[in-house]
């Protein structure tokens, strides 16, 4: 019921960040036939400009943008009249000094007129103020505004302030009479200043009301018309065609009645999905459904992925390449199989293709994201991999991109070069994923790589303490660990799990460690003190230890399942013979010597009680070579397997059978035997 409810919960959530809008059934590509019926316009619609060729246009008036030059009107009056002081002041001046003489001078007032005459010229054709802003590096046309009139102009129109004193030196009729002249132009050019000013703020408002009258559109199609024929290429044209009546057909329903009809099969069509994966797990993985930490862990991971995408969707489409959704499968392959993985990746992705445009491509490129990320990610405690894991994520992004777009477009030219910087940070940002394996691992009490690599370390307090209190346990521990990583690995299990696991198998044998055999060197039997029902009670009691002894240090429980279940329900063997040889009249308590189980539930529980068992019987063969090893792993597993103490694990015959031949030839290596030639 929790998991039931946990599912109808993620499906509301999901239709809530859904938009209401109706989506367009079909799905084409620039480049590929049109692979549906003909197409009529089923309504009018303008054809919308790409992205593309509106800033195609921009850039275009940006290119040849209007330049605005104002001229001060005020500045020729100012200038005609401070020159006319200024000369007279000086005319009389060096008349006073005797430096003009009344016989050889011109008169004043000639001077005073040709001299106005000179700088009305100059500033009448006006004299242009350098344009320092780089506004007006790119430009098309000139205006100059006069009076409230602007006129089209040239800056070839107007003197700079070094050709208006060149104009003034050439035309001045005094050039005879030096002192004249030198005094005359002397004024002139003191008196010239710029009256032409480049107006840059009408120049860049006239820009802005140009950019923002940019028509969106460039043409109607009319109701009834002819779209595109089944089989045509969608070229270009056909392609705006089709973009823009997606876009009006999207979001032309609008009444409350069409609402409801989109609310409803949008969460017909959520439903759909997360039911697959509901019937997934049910149908293959039984124990995640029955754990509700680890449903919810999924779903809430699954929904992670729809929140980020509506999150960027709303900052801009043009980011929904720099979300990191490969991190969602390299999350869950931490904590599960790749099927898994791999199986909620596909889910997530579905349900977020209905959230963003392109839906085709934006699902092909994180499908093949997804997949290489699972593939790629298998040693995610070794520092390096997450990294080299990144950076072929990014190639793999980069070349399917390629490949579509050339597909698409024809040609290199029109390959958006932004989306492969996106690809480059999306795969950085897949870095996120080591702390959010972190966080999640402590929020859901779950166990990662990492964690079982820190445990795994003898130099764990935990298992320094078992090599001090019990030597021989710990010694045997590490065989088993070998035996057990060595057999997981051939039937493609979780190695690192089953080795941790076997180093902590027996931490409860610290409590009592004289009471097993390979901890007993001085020959004293602290068993010869007890009865037969004790001494199995002392055996059978390190598991209950150990599991006390785990959960006071804070182990995970994915290990303290490897303590309860390497014995499953077998009986201490030994004790139980002995009772039955001393006191054959006597009836036999079975419980008494016989394990509390579970039984094992897993490959890497179930290889731990066969190597478990296996180690510790080959300890006391006398002659350990080829046929006795092969008898022993034969003998003990077969027996394990007829009293049914693998019945719950999910394992085959076949990988039984690959594990005894795992544990023959590494027990032969260890013992040195040679291998049997046939006769």
């Amino acid at each position: 019921m929790a998991s039931v409810l946990l599912f109808v919960l993620s499906v509301a959530f999901v239709v809530y960040l859904n938009p209401r809008e109706a989506k367009f059934k079909y799905e084409f590509q620039k480049g590929k036939p049109w692979l549906y019926e003909n197409l009529v316009a089923p309504f009018d619609f303008a054809v919308v400009k790409s992205s593309e060729e509106l800033e195609k246009e921009r850039k275009q008036l940006r290119n040849n943008k209007t330049l605005f030059l104002v001229r001060e009107e005020g500045l020729k009056t100012a200038a005609l009249s401070q020159f006319e002081k200024e000369i007279s002041r000086k005319w009389r001046l060096a008349k006073d000094s005797g430096l003009l003489t009344t016989n050889t001078s011109p008169s004043l007032a000639g001077v005073i007129q040709n001299g106005k005459k000179i700088i009305s010229h100059i500033y009448d054709k006006g004299v242009l103020k350098p344009i320092e802003s780089d506004v007006s590096r790119n430009y098309g046309e000139i205006l100059l505004t006069e009076k409230g009139i602007s006129k089209a102009v040239s800056f070839e129109n107007f003197y700079t302030i070094k050709e208006a004193a060149m104009y003034a030196r050439t035309n001045l009729p005094y050039s005879s009479n030096e002192e004249v002249y030198n005094l005359v132009i002397g004024v002139i050019i003191n008196n010239l200043d710029y009256n032409i000013l480049f107006d840059e703020n009408t120049t860049n408002n006239y820009l802005k009301s140009q950019l923002d009258n940019i028509l969106p559109t460039k043409g109607l199609v009319q109701r009834g018309e002819l779209v595109i024929f089944k089989g045509n290429l969608v070229d270009d044209e056909k392609f705006a065609k089709l973009s823009s009546l997606r876009q009006a057909y999207e979001g032309s329903f609008s009444t409350k009645a069409s609402l409801y009809y989109i609310l409803f099969g949008q969460i017909l069509l959520v439903s759909i999905l997360f039911l697959v994966l509901f019937l997934f797990l049910y149908q293959f993985r039984q124990r995640i459904m029955e754990d509700v930490s680890k449903l919810t862990f999924i779903l809430v991971n699954v929904l992670l992925m729809v929140f980020m995408a509506k999150i960027v969707m709303d900052f801009g489409v043009e980011y929904i390449y720099l979300a990191p959704f490969p991190i969602l499968p390299i999350v869950i392959r931490s904590f599960f199989d790749t099927r898994i993985a791999l199986f909620v990746h596909m889910v997530a992705m579905l349900l977020i293709g209905f959230l963003v445009p392109n839906s085709f491509e934006f699902i092909f490129l994180q499908f093949i994201a997804g997949i290489f990320a699972i593939i790629l990610v298998n040693n995610l405690y070794k520092r390096g991999q997450l990294f080299f894991t990144a950076a072929k994520i990014i190639a793999v992004y980069c070349l399917s991109y390629l490949s579509m777009a050339i597909i698409q477009e024809g040609s290199f030219k029109q390959i958006e070069m932004i989306n492969f910087a996106y690809f480059a940070g999306n795969g950085f940002l897949t870095l996120i994923s080591f702390p959010l394996i972190y966080m999640e691992e402590k929020l859901f009490g779950f166990v990662s790589d990492v964690s079982l690599l820190e445990l795994s370390d003898t130099n764990n307090p935990l298992l320094r303490e078992l090599a001090q209190k019990a030597p021989g346990t710990f010694q045997h521990s590490l065989q088993v660990a070998n035996l057990a990583e060595a057999a997981v690995l051939s039937i493609n299990g979780n190695a690192l799990l089953v080795r941790t696991g076997a180093l902590y198998h027996d931490i409860g044998k610290m409590t009592y460690p004289m009471y097993f055999i390979e901890n007993q060197h001085t020959g004293l039997n602290p068993h010869d003190e007890l009865s037969f029902e004790e001494s199995a009670q002392m055996i059978i009691g390190h598991v209950k230890e150990g599991i006390k002894i785990a959960k006071k240090n804070n182990l995970p429980d994915v290990l303290i399942d490897f303590i309860r279940t390497h014995h499953g329900t077998t009986t201490v063997m030994y004790f139980y013979k002995q009772y039955i040889k001393n006191f054959p009249e006597q009836e036999v308590d079975l419980k008494k010597f016989t394990y509390p189980g579970p039984k094992p539930f897993s490959k890497e529980t179930a290889a731990l009680m066969m190597a478990d068992s296996v180690e510790a019987a080959s300890r006391s063969m006398n002659k350990p070579d080829h046929d006795n090893i092969d008898k022993l792993v034969e003998s003990i597993i077969d027996h394990q397997m007829e009293s049914g103490q693998f019945e719950n694990a999910e394992i085959t015959l076949r990988e039984i059978k690959d594990i005894k031949k795992i544990f023959k030839k590494m027990l032969m290596n260890i013992y040195h035997v040679r291998i049997q030639y046939p006769e």
